[in-house]
């Protein structure tokens, strides 16, 4: 599998809770926070809901 890394560049603050509870999941708390992962299904998923908010590369 191919990794890519995940930046939360706008705050969740004011956001559903559905999204802020999709960004603990993936592992972005602050602000600028980065994670690096696998770019499996479930995780693109997740990163769709929240695209308005997250800065996605590859790896």
């Amino acid at each position: 599998m191919k990794k890519i890394k995940i930046t939360l560049v706008k705050s969740p603050i004011d956001r559903p809770e559905r999204q802020k509870q999709t960004l603990i999941a993936l592992g972005l708390n602050k602000a600028n926070s980065s994670r690096e992962v696998e770019a499996t299904p479930s995780i693109l998923g997740m990163v769709r809901k929240v695209t308005h908010l997250v800065k996605v590369e590859e790896a």
